[in-house]
């Protein structure tokens, strides 16, 4: 298709500070940042397929903002870019006016990013010069149309549930997966709006966070699909301000944006929260062997990070700090602009209560590397809409850990509280002493400068890796149906399948199996921090041993309900644990725990003992059986008088444990992961009375929660009447 402007009398040059398709009452101001470009046109199309109504040349301003604006045209218009500049690979500049182009601020996709006699390449895949070839095709047939989009929108006085960190309780999960499976019995499987009919099941549940795998456009690699796999978990974003319209029942234009929107409201209406994984490190374009479908038409040099081969100075290959092929240039100012934008567009416009930033590291450097003094974290701080809503980092990269090193205003996904908690429930070795610091909040990362145990987003599950079920199932990743040979996913998963390789009936494993969950949910719910669930850990969800399901848009990935059924005592734990963390407001601690009196009664808010109330020997390299007091009065915020002792043991032989003596307090047994469904743990205010008084029998390989419930006075230490 040759670029030659169309008439159209509607037609006038504006500036405008606002990118995107800007709609007005009286038509559409559609703008694009390109440095390098030479020519820009505009394309309008009445509908998916089919040549442009209308090709309108754009103008440039100084700040090299490309402009129009349309009179007449509403809501629902389809529009697409095309940009003419140099094709010189190994200068950067990668321009082919014969692809259309998607809008970086495009609020909604038409179409699918799906390639079709590789149209959707810049270059020629069968020449010998590979990507510094030349394709001349004209792309506009399949490519996906960008939308015009009216925010309007009926929110009924939607209001924020404003959850403190220490309080939330975040169930991170893949939207479409959730509800896709036939048994899920929602009206639209797989959609933001059959989401909607599982919420009372969360709230049941006790979850007041959501955290979606990405909600953005997302390019599904052309490689999967012809091995009959598909990018499954959405982390190759090409529209940071478009929700994944496959989620949407697509009945118009609009309802990716429309359906979403009422799912957040639903969810607030809930009171639980909805946290965003976002994906700015990279793109959904890949390498330089990548689709030409957005950044890399409008300008590549300026939206990508370079470089050339080694002794080279070229500019054709991209850094590739996240491991997915390029990565996002958001030292340059106009990209970090794009960032900024879209996350006070997704914060302010569609409600998001806060983001999960994909291998963050990437984000906040300077001159390359990672730094606390960017201009990325101090622009989030000082914005009016961004310094409210949560901000949680994936604290590292292929190049970098930062575990501990974000700034006050950020919580972190903690992988050292992962690997720890993994590697003490299953009996490892020199374990203990770091797993005193994760339980409490990770003092030793966090309590050094402000920060508080709600920095540390504790999880030893997630998306990434096997789910809680299959980590006491497999020794080993089985990741065969991923058309790697098995060599993909890591091996460091520090899991434990208990004697057999997979499924077994023999009852003796599936006991201890189910005991091991138990113990990482106990690990996982009730320390200090804010603590993440893996959606369907609940009710022993598997993967068969995949630890990398990215690709399995199957049944492999989607919540089998029947599960929920079969395994309906693991929710249930899960339910009542959460509701003890709730209840017992020292958990929910903002300050770290001390190892003090505070209060002057000679009660430390925590303590450590052996299983004799003696000292702890946290030296000792084969420690795995020790015991932790929480005196409830030592929470300033709600003090109680009421006493907590939790006894962790991970060794494979039982222990007779000592429980401390306090006047006027009587012990209650309220969890013990070793025993039968039922007895495992208790509702609140029903828990059974220890006799006798002072001793309690751990099993093996399991973790005890007792509450010390007064019943005449004020307690007294024993410690004090001795």
């Amino acid at each position: 298709m040759d670029l030659i402007q169309t008439t159209h009398k509607n037609v006038s040059f504006q500036e405008s500070n606002v990118l995107g398709a800007d709609l007005c009452s009286d038509g559409v101001n559609f703008s694009l940042y390109s440095k390098y470009a030479k020519e820009i046109f505009l394309l309008l199309f009445n509908r998916s397929c089919g040549d442009p109504t209308d090709m309108i040349k754009l103008q440039k301003d100084k700040n090299d903002i490309w402009s129009i604006f349309v009179r007449g045209i509403k809501a629902g218009q389809l529009y697409g870019y095309k940009v003419r500049g140099d094709f010189a690979p190994q200068e950067g500049m990668r321009f082919n006016e014969h692809k259309l182009l998607v809008d970086p601020y495009a609020k909604a996709f038409y179409g699918d990013f799906k390639n079709k006699d590789n149209l959707f390449f810049g270059y020629d895949v069968h020449s010998n010069e590979q990507d510094l070839s030349f394709d001349s095709r004209d792309s506009t047939p399949i490519a996906p149309k960008s939308v015009v989009i009216d925010d309007t929108f009926d929110w009924s006085k939607d209001k924020s549930p404003d959850i403190p960190l220490e309080k939330l309780i975040i169930y991170e999960v893949h939207l479409k997966g959730f509800t896709a499976h036939k048994s899920s019995g929602v009206t639209d499987p797989g959609t933001y709006l059959g989401f909607i009919d599982k919420i009372p099941y969360l709230k049941n549940l006790g979850i007041n966070a959501v955290e979606f795998l990405p909600l953005m456009q997302f390019h599904k690699r052309d490689g999967l699909e012809r091995m009959g796999l598909n990018d499954y978990w959405g982390y190759n974003t090409l529209g940071f301000f478009a929700p994944e319209n496959s989620y949407s029942t697509c009945q118009s234009v609009s309802s990716p944006v429309q359906e979403l929107k009422m799912l957040i409201r639903e969810l607030h209406n809930a009171g639980i929260e909805i946290i965003m994984d976002v994906v700015y490190n990279h793109t959904g374009e890949l390498d330089e062997f990548g689709p030409t479908l957005c950044f890399r038409g409008i300008d590549n040099s300026s939206y990508y990070a370079l470089t050339g081969k080694e002794h080279d100075q070229s500019y054709r290959l991209y850094v590739n700090d996240a491991g997915c092929g390029n990565t996002l240039n958001v030292e340059n100012p106009p990209v970090m602009r794009l960032v900024l934008d879209s996350l006070r567009y997704w914060a302010d416009v569609m409600h998001v209560d806060g983001f999960r930033f994909d291998l963050a590291s990437i984000l906040p450097k300077v001159r390359g590397r990672y730094s606390k003094e960017s201009f990325f974290f101090e622009a989030i701080a000082k914005d009016p809409i961004l310094k409210k809503v949560k901000l949680i980092a994936e604290p590292w990269d292929l190049t970098t850990y930062q575990v501990g090193n974000f700034p006050l205003e950020w919580s972190e996904w903690n992988g050292k509280f992962r690997d720890n908690a993994r590697k003490f429930i299953k009996g490892d070795a020199h374990q203990a002493k770091e797993l005193s610091f994760r339980l409490t909040g990770s003092a030793d990362l966090y309590g050094n400068d402000g920060r508080t145990p709600y920095n540390s987003i504790n999880f030893i599950t997630c998306h990434d890796g096997f789910t809680l079920n299959d980590l006491y199932l497999y020794n080993d990743k089985h990741n065969y149906a991923n058309g790697e040979n098995n060599a993909d996913g890591t091996n460091e998963n520090f899991s434990w399948n208990c004697g057999v390789e997979g499924d077994t009936q023999d009852e003796a494993i599936v006991h201890l199996r189910h005991k091991m969950i138990k113990n990482a949910l106990s690990c996982l719910l009730i320390p200090l921090g804010t603590p993440l669930l893996l959606g369907g850990d609940e009710f022993m969800r598997t993967q068969k041993g995949n630890n990398n399901a990215y690709c399995q848009d199957n049944e492999t990935t989607w919540f089998d309900w029947d599960y929920a059924k079969r395994h309906k005592h693991m929710t249930t734990f899960v339910k009542k644990i959460i509701a003890f963390r709730k209840k017992h407001t020292i958990l929910q601690k903002r300050k770290f725990l001390a190892g003090q009196s505070l209060n002057f009664d000679d009660i430390n808010d925590i303590t450590w003992f052996g299983y004799n109330l003696d000292g702890v020997n946290w030296d000792d390299p084969e420690l795995k059986t020790f015991c932790c007091h929480l005196d409830g009065n030592k929470d300033t915020e709600n003090p109680e008088n009421y006493h907590l002792f939790f006894i962790l043991n991970a060794d494979f032989g039982s222990h007779t444990v000592k429980i401390p003596e306090f006047v006027g307090i009587k012990w209650h047994r309220a969890m013990d992961t070793s025993l039968k469904t039922g007895d495992d743990i208790l509702d609140i205010g029903k828990e059974i009375e220890l006799s006798p008084q002072d001793l309690y029998i751990v099993n093996p390989r399991s973790v005890v929660g007792l509450i010390g419930k007064e019943f005449y006075g004020i307690s007294q230490s024993y410690f004090e009447k001795r």
